[in-house]
């Protein structure tokens, strides 16, 4: 498959919308009528009585109405979009279809998609986790995903902040480049603090999303489009993920579509770290670099001199220096665990006043990092 766009002609295309658009007609409605009619120019010009033998009175009746204003604008304003360069409408019945969708257990009826549309079939992880990462959760993210990306994986992520910010950053700077999922339409960015991202995906990724154009950010929306995440790759890896995170949804759709499942390890004190240990314990695979997933997906081959195997953990700044015995003895004191200050100045054996001063530097040097609680990590 190339980048080459994949069009339908306006009526075909205006017929699909109408159908999607049709109240009371969802997915699952929709795919009946599809198996039952074929095409929607068939399901449109079929009379009520054969209809009504696949679908109730009241949407047999909708199908048959006269499409309203706002769903003849959106047809319009949709025909207008599919034209512009790089951007395209999918549909359950074109060749371009993303084959790995058509097996899990809802698809989407379109796709609307901005960018490189090859992508949507390439080789592909899903990385996902907290928006609310922690500098080393950040770092993972970005790290494993230019990796992964540099071995020739399209790393699939939300464009949500946090953890998918960052794999979308690391995946674009690799061959594989990088898949964002969003749960608006594909004319709105959200949130408008990835703006910026968003544009580097639309020029060396691609956008996609199931949801029509002028579609807000709707909370139910971000749960549903998960299964596309997932769907779409061969994998899900979970880096930072609370045990109410959605990011666990994921998984577990992951899970449910026979996907790999990986997650990253934390501390036992960290509560990022609960959600990836709960997968691990329900089977999960510990990774502790890009090769561990890599040799897990055993059919997939790596790009030539790619960087997979390289180590993921985040290096110490080049203005920084471990070794100064002053250094050494707070991260020694600190261990790998959060610790609070109170704590860490017993261990240490530095006044509050000192300490506080010392963690300051070493938190500017990326050497530890402050938490929400006030506790400190020590990163790398």
């Amino acid at each position: 498959m190339t980048d080459t766009a994949i069009t339908l002609r306006p009526k075909e295309l205006a017929l699909w919308l109408r159908l999607e658009q049709t109240p009371g007609v969802g997915p699952e409605t929709a795919r009946k009528l599809l198996a039952a009619f074929g095409l929607p120019e068939n399901i449109f010009s079929t009379n009520f009585s054969a209809l009504n033998k696949v679908v109730s009175q009241r949407v047999a009746q909708a199908l048959l109405a006269t499409p309203s204003d706002a769903t003849l604008a959106l047809i319009e304003k949709t025909l207008d979009w599919s034209a512009q360069a790089d951007n395209h409408v999918l549909t359950l019945a074109d060749e371009g279809y993303p084959q790995a969708l058509l097996n899990i257990a809802d698809p989407p009826l379109m796709l609307y998609a901005k960018g490189r549309l090859a992508l949507l079939s390439a080789p592909a992880l899903a990385v996902v986790g907290s928006r609310n990462a922690t500098v080393q959760g950040l770092a993972n993210a970005d790290r494993f995903s230019q990796a992964l990306s540099q071995a020739g994986l399209t790393i699939i992520s939300g464009m949500a902040l946090g953890i998918d910010a960052a794999a979308h950053q690391g995946g674009l700077r690799g061959v594989g480049s990088t898949v964002a999922v969003i749960g608006t339409g594909a004319d709105i960015v959200y949130p408008a603090r990835n703006r910026s991202l968003a544009h580097q995906i639309a020029d060396c990724g691609c956008i996609v999303t199931e949801y029509p154009l002028g579609m807000p950010a709707i909370a139910a929306n971000f749960p549903r489009r998960n299964r596309i995440i997932s769907g779409l790759a061969r994998g899900v890896l979970l880096i930072e993920a609370a045990l109410q995170s959605g990011s666990l949804i994921t998984a577990r759709m992951a899970a449910d579509q026979n996907r790999e499942v990986f997650a990253i390890p934390g501390s036992i004190h960290s509560p990022l770290s609960k959600g990836c240990h709960l997968l691990i314990k329900q089977g999960a695979k510990l990774v502790e670099s890009a090769q561990d997933i890599l040799e897990e997906l055993r059919d997939f081959n790596p790009a030539p001199n790619s960087a997979a195997a390289i180590s993921t953990a985040s290096p110490a700044p080049a203005n920084a220096n471990p070794k100064d015995p002053l250094v050494s003895r707070l991260l020694i004191a600190m261990g790998f665990d959060p610790v609070p200050v109170d704590l860490l100045a017993q261990r240490s054996g530095f006044d509050i006043a000192t300490l506080s001063a010392h963690l300051l530097v070493l938190e500017l040097d990326g050497l530890v990092e402050r938490l929400s609680d006030g506790a400190y990590r020590r990163l790398g």
